[in-house]
């Protein structure tokens, strides 16, 4: 049961990233984005109009945090010194990561952006203003295959969201109204999981619980992204669920499409190219598989039933600290990737959730399959035939 990454995986990070600058001009490498800070430090935040600065150089790691997040960062043992400005605006927070910068002797960064993004009203200088930048993206890419803890921890993350996804089922009835089902599988799921976890499970969630389940329901699950519409469940619904938990930052996708009842032949009709066309993806899934080619099988499919007018999405995406990451299983990415980069390898852990979306009705499974060295792992365990997902 993994709960919680080792320290040896900070390490490690760092380390590798250390190894790139020691690649480059630059006297240190910076990060602006909260998820990268996340992955090399350990130190999790929420991005708003207050940046947050990371600086790494070959011997030291330091900080620069609004002052409202000195005291969550100060017992983080990765970071040697943990500089703040008050606010923003007063605060100027590229200011005081300049001044950080400059005390380390840095003029010249790898930086993952020439300042920190525009978010809530964000509005600052470059870095550029002040220093010689150049940009890198290492951290995005060193996500795309996930180490052995990693994909522990999303594991362990997906034998939550069966849970909350059970509840899920067991609570959908006609005349149930979709957000009080969901709160309530979310909640009865979240239960469970920290009454078992316990002092293991990590601090991830604020005012909430670590499990999530819900779904869109009638005429919304015709939309991909669609909201959960203010009406109860009526006899002959079609729901498109939705469940994940989140286990030290890592998350798993466990999607179904259900009837509320008896399904009509339409709906089994759709159902089934819907399932069929997830059980060829799937199967087609393996270390060294062009990452394109899975998207490309689906499309096959589609275009013999003559149902592409009726896709909408490619395939799928890679899945971790961030519910969508690259690598996506698209026929496009072959065009934009060559080599080793555009072939799946052992680590990444991928989504796989081709849909069909009628004038009526969205038919979508979705099930977290990882990448292994002889195969896959499929981590997602709800049944996926259309009898079991009948409430």
């Amino acid at each position: 049961m993994a709960t919680r990454l080792p320290e040896s995986a900070f390490e490690d990070r760092l380390a590798a990233v250390r190894d790139r600058l020691a690649a480059t001009d630059a006297d240190a490498a910076t990060w602006v984005g909260a998820t990268s800070i996340e992955y090399l430090t350990g130190f999790h935040h929420i991005q708003t109009e207050r940046p947050v600065v990371l600086a790494v150089t070959d011997d030291r790691v330091e900080i620069t945090v609004p002052r409202l997040e000195v005291e969550r960062v100060s017992p983080n043992p990765r970071i040697d010194v943990v500089h703040d400005y008050f606010d923003y605006p007063g605060g100027e927070p590229v200011a005081a990561a300049v001044g950080m910068l400059n005390g380390l002797g840095v003029d010249s960064v790898a930086a993952d952006a020439d300042g920190p993004p525009g978010v809530m009203g964000y509005e600052g200088p470059a870095f550029s203003e002040f220093l010689d930048v150049e940009t890198q993206s290492w951290v995005d890419r060193m996500r795309w295959a996930k180490s052995d803890d990693e994909v522990d921890l999303i594991r362990e993350s997906a034998k939550w969201a069966n849970l909350g996804h059970r509840y899920l089922a067991d609570y959908s009835e006609p005349g149930a109204h979709p957000a009080t089902v969901s709160q309530r599988a979310s909640t009865d799921a979240s239960r469970a999981m920290l009454d078992t976890l316990g002092d293991d499970y990590s601090v991830r969630v604020r005012g909430d619980g670590p499990v999530h389940a819900g779904y869109i329901s009638g005429e919304e699950t015709a939309l991909p992204h669609g909201h959960t519409p203010n009406e109860r469940l009526s006899e002959g619904d079609v729901l498109v669920t939705g469940a994940t938990a989140n286990v030290d930052g890592y998350r798993s996708e466990l999607e179904r499409t259900m009837f509320v009842g008896d399904y009509s032949d339409e709906q089994e009709h759709y159902f089934e190219l819907m399932l069929e066309a997830q059980t060829l993806a799937i199967d087609a899934l393996g270390p060294g598989v062009p990452v394109a080619e899975v998207d490309q099988v689906v499309w096959d499919y589609f275009d013999e039933q003559g149902v592409t007018d009726l896709a909408q999405h490619h395939v799928g995406h890679n899945i971790g600290l961030g519910g969508h990451e690259p690598p996506y299983i698209d026929r496009g990415w072959g065009e934009r990737y060559d080599g080793d980069d555009a072939l799946m390898r052992p680590g990444h852990v991928y989504t796989i959730e081709p849909g069909l979306y009628t004038d009526e009705y969205g038919y979508r499974h979705s099930d977290t399959v990882a990448i292994t060295e002889s195969g896959t792992e499929t981590l997602t365990t709800f049944p996926r035939d259309i009898d079991s997902n009948v409430v």
